[in-house]
């Protein structure tokens, strides 16, 4: 880590690689490579019925097992996703929200199992565990949106975390505040760090009224926050947001919460670059956009990353390879290993440029952190809509910038001209595919498990967690009893889900600014009112997310630049089933589906809703998908009746809105 206590060369940060597919068995092989090319650090992608807290076999499931991370559903997985790994001498890092209490109990029994094997104290071993759950649950409302439990209950499991890993766990990071997918949901960096902060302010204020910490704990509370950043491109904005980011949690810790150790007030944070900013077009041009992105939290000692994970240059076209992630390390193992980065003190300490631009974010970061307060906090804020509405239109106005060519995407919307690129020559595979056959594994597999168990002990712990549940007692100690009980990732949520209920967070779509002005707006607007006068009726747009993705921030821009153009929007938000979004279609009598999947799932889900329309006598009804998709995958999607496929290179919602007015015009029989 750095910080080194001598003047000697920094140590480098922990080297992830954010991975993990298809099964516990696969993802363990890939782990166990990585290891071995000299990553440091583990960080555990879960597929999305584990995000979401659906086993295999659940409806919702369909289409997603093993498609964005490894399927983990009950502690037969986490041992085989860890067999041969060492947990006391590893560094893990989980991205794990809504059931990452579940998941940690696994990883936690999973340990003791190792340590009862070879003979050692477990106490011993739990101590020395290293690593971090990811477990920010605001995040997911205003972007991610992996979310199960309504924000009460979802910030007591976080408290209940916190409270049982300082007394057990020490050295684990129970949560990991993630700022990361503010900024690809839109935020600016003042917002990124407003809104980070808040969340880590809910958090702590829940764990110091729990009473499950002692005041004197509150110190060990504090050191064992850790945040989860994004890097944009503009690196020296980037970096000088570090700065602020470092500047205002050192305050607040110190006043708010009496902290008076500097080191457990120092800003520990891992980064992951801008995947957002990954481009479709003329991917090759994603290496340098990683490389100087990776700068913007390493070159500033001070307020220098602790871990770095790098997505792979072909991450806007699908699920990188083993080899896409080993170009990805390579990039960090060069800047720690073969430049002079770590020889140095901080080279931007007495730069007045920078600091102008460190004090504009805190004094912006200040102003909007105290808004947020007055509305009563994080949790109320993201209840009344307020964070997300604001992220929404910040995200709207990045937009319409490249879309008028004020923000430059090289490759994009200047310098598009390009040879043919020999990363993706004919015949390659470009991308990592994931074979149907994992999910009927899968399924397989957690039935022979339910088969093969205790399971009267598994109804017994069952019991006992909706039983505490309903109480003010901590979870956790029942959640692994759970999980030495052989209970599955879908039992524990569905118990939990019986007690708490779930959720749907506020969509922003409503209250987001309008994109009034654009002539280019204005002209689909006219011809939006034209085609409403010659069908005699509004023109009705049905945005939908089908399956698990929850990355809704593509489906809301539509939903949005729809809604300028003068469509009628019909947005209920993420995870719907296929016969969901077809019941809303016919009820709602919508003259077009358009349907975003970001999770590879759409040659699966996308179909799905095509055939349920015409089954409803609706097949008239066009359906457009939008996402990760492949070309292959585009071209099937068009033979099974889908009528415009857009991916990330479609970038001109506008254009897109246009495409959209003809299409509805085509299927009317209007000239």
């Amino acid at each position: 880590m750095p910080y080194p206590t001598d003047h000697e060369r920094d140590r480098p940060w922990v080297m992830r690689t954010y991975a993990g597919h298809s099964s516990a068995a696969a993802s363990n092989e890939l782990y166990r490579r990585n290891l071995a090319k000299g990553q440091t650090g583990l960080s555990v992608a879960f597929d999305l019925p584990t995000q979401t807290g659906y086993d295999p076999d659940h409806q919702l499931s369909r289409g997603e097992v093993g498609k964005v991370g490894v399927p983990v559903s009950h502690i037969g997985d986490m041992r085989r996703l860890f067999d041969g790994i060492p947990l006391a001498e590893a560094n893990t890092s989980m991205t794990i929200n809504a059931p990452a209490m579940w998941l940690l109990a696994l990883y936690v029994s999973v340990a003791r199992e190792q340590a009862e094997a070879e003979g050692r104290d477990v106490d011993e071993v739990l101590a020395k565990l290293t690593g971090t759950t990811q477990n920010d649950i605001i995040k997911e409302y205003l972007s991610r949106g992996t979310y199960i439990f309504p924000p009460g209950p979802s910030l007591r499991l976080i408290t209940d975390m916190i409270a049982w890993t300082v007394h057990h766990v020490p050295k684990w990071n129970p949560i990991n505040i993630c700022s990361y997918h503010l900024q690809e949901a839109g935020a600016t960096p003042t917002q990124e760090v407003a809104y980070a902060l808040c969340t880590a302010i809910a958090v702590l204020d829940a764990v110091r009224d729990s009473g499950q910490v002692e005041q004197a704990d509150m110190a060990k509370v504090v050191a064992r926050i850790s945040f989860f950043v994004n890097a944009g491109v503009r690196f020296v904005e980037e970096m000088s947001k570090m700065r602020a980011f470092t500047a205002l949690w050192d305050e607040i810790t110190r006043d708010r919460y009496g902290v008076t150790d500097p080191k457990a007030r120092r800003l520990r944070y891992g980064v992951q670059v801008n995947s957002l900013g990954l481009t479709e077009a003329q991917p090759e041009n994603n290496v340098q956009r990683i490389v100087l992105e990776m700068l913007a939290v390493s070159l500033s000692r001070g307020a220098r990353a602790r871990a770095i994970q790098l997505p792979a240059w072909n991450e806007a076209l699908g699920l990188p390879r083993p080899w896409d992630q080993q170009w990805a390390l390579r990039m960090q193992q060069v800047l720690a290993f073969e430049t002079d980065l770590l020889e140095y003190e901080d080279i931007f300490d007495g730069s007045h440029v920078i600091q102008a631009k460190v004090d504009e974010i805190m004094a912006g970061a200040r102003e909007e952190i105290a808004r947020v307060q007055d509305l009563g906090g994080a949790v109320a804020a993201v209840e009344s809509g307020y964070m997300k509405s604001q992220l929404v239109t910040s995200l709207a106005e990045y937009r319409r910038g490249m879309e008028n060519g004020e923000r430059i995407l090289v490759g994009v919307n200047k310098f598009a001209t390009t040879e043919p690129s020999p990363l993706q020559a004919e015949g390659a595979k470009a991308i990592e595919t994931i074979d149907p056959a994992v999910e009927k594994a899968a399924v397989t597999a957690i039935e022979e498990w339910r088969t093969g168990r205790d399971n009267d002990a598994v109804e017994r712990s069952l019991a006992a967690l909706k039983e505490r549940a309903q109480t003010t007692e901590n979870l956790f100690e029942a959640t692994v009893d759970c999980a030495r009980a052989g209970v599955t990732t879908g039992e524990w949520s569905g118990a939990l889900r019986e007690v708490f209920g779930e959720y749907r967070a506020p969509t922003g779509v409503s209250a987001a600014a309008a994109g009034n002005g654009d002539p280019g707006i204005e002209r689909v607007r006219e011809r939006v009112r034209v085609t409403e006068a010659e069908l005699g009726e509004r023109l009705r747009i049905l945005v939908g997310k089908p399956g698990l993705d929850g990355h809704s921030n593509g489906a809301e821009q539509v939903a949005v630049r729809a809604r300028d153009v003068g469509f009628e929007v019909v947005y209920q938000g993420i995870r719907l089933t296929p016969e969901q979004i077809v019941a809303a279609a016919v009820q709602e009598g919508v003259h077009v589906v358009g349907l975003s999947v970001l999770s590879g799932s759409h040659l699966e889900v996308v179909p799905n809703v095509v055939d349920g329309l015409r089954a409803a006598g609706a097949g008239d009804v066009p359906v457009i998908v939008g996402g990760i998709i492949p070309p292959d995958d585009a071209a099937l999607l068009t033979e099974r009746g889908i009528a415009r496929v857009f991916t990330p290179k479609d970038y001109e919602l506008t254009d897109i809105m246009a495409g959209i007015v003809d299409l509805v015009r085509e299927r009317n029989g209007l000239s």
